[in-house]
């Protein structure tokens, strides 16, 4: 086997890289001005090629049992719509949906590390598959999110068990043409959701502080490599805003690199009107969900 020089390494790079569009000046990688989202999508067209190599052809015996769930756009009432939220377990059909929705997404989806929840949002209607909802841990360095809070390092090693990052969240068409994604976001702040993190969580060690602690989901937090997302706008139940976002200027691509790994960072809040042992998220925003963890969790 004969092992590539630094040099060529270097070069086949670079190569790949402006492929994608990037440019590379003096060393330096820099983003084209004045990119629009389907800028960004083209831009991560080759990586959503390389994960649908590697990962495709383990699902891609079940394609055609799976598209039974994707519906047409003639199956599809509005008015008919009846959406429900259904925790995703491992070595299910439903794990194989949702493996098989974020493939086709524009920009290649993390599976998530550590904790780690997934949702199908589908139509009673019809069986359809509405969108998906993907938790996991959320990032510990991410300055933006502790800044909004208002967190000393402190304060964040004690309260970010009570996290989690949504590494996926939208809907699937047709249903994303009719505000699918705005439902599922509403859905990520909903009771079932919480709930099933505190199902999931209930009595177990933290894996860092080896400590039982009350798990009550309290913080979402979510990125955007499309830049500012309308998805998570305007969404509202008896006046009361669900998601708040932070005001993140963009940040350089070596710092996005080292950091969040995207361009863009939306925070979103989930505040129980009674926090156990999360105060500081009290203050965090003035946008909140109603409610408050109780031992009576509603059923997925």
């Amino acid at each position: 086997m004969v092992i590539p020089s630094e040099e060529s390494l270097r070069k086949e790079i670079i190569k790949a890289l402006r492929r994608q569009g990037y440019r590379v000046r003096r060393g330096q990688i820099v983003m084209p001005d004045d990119l629009t989202k389907d800028d960004y999508r083209r831009m991560n067209e080759l990586a959503v090629a390389k994960k649908m190599e590697r990962s495709g052809p383990g699902i891609k015996r079940y394609e055609n049992d799976l598209l039974r769930f994707i519906a047409d756009g003639r199956e599809v009432k509005p008015s008919n719509v009846s959406p429900c939220i259904i925790e995703v377990k491992p070595d299910s059909e439903d794990e194989l949906l949702f493996r098989y929705a974020y493939l086709h997404w524009s920009i290649p989806v993390s599976a998530g590390y550590g904790r780690r929840l997934r949702f199908l949002v589908k139509d009673a209607a019809n069986n359809k598959l509405i969108g998906i909802l993907g938790l996991g841990d959320p990032v510990y360095a991410l300055r933006a999110r502790d800044e909004w809070i208002g967190w000393d390092r402190k304060a964040k090693k004690e309260n970010l068990y009570h996290v989690m990052d949504a590494f996926v969240l939208g809907a699937v068409p047709p249903y994303s043409y009719l505000l699918g994604g705005k439902l599922v976001a509403m859905l990520a702040c909903s009771n079932e959701v919480r709930c099933a993190f505190r199902r999931r969580y209930s009595g177990k060690k933290s894996l860092i502080k080896e400590k039982v602690r009350p798990p009550y989901l309290s913080l979402i937090t979510t990125a955007s490599a499309l830049g500012r997302s309308s998805i998570y706008n305007r969404i509202k139940t008896n006046g009361q805003e669900y998601w708040s976002r932070a005001l993140v200027n963009f940040i350089s691509l070596m710092e996005f690199m080292t950091t969040c790994g995207l361009m863009y960072s939306d925070i979103v809040s989930l505040r129980p009107n009674r926090m156990h042992g999360v105060t500081a998220f009290a203050t965090a925003g003035r946008s909140s969900a109603r409610g408050s963890p109780s031992s009576e969790c509603p059923l997925i």
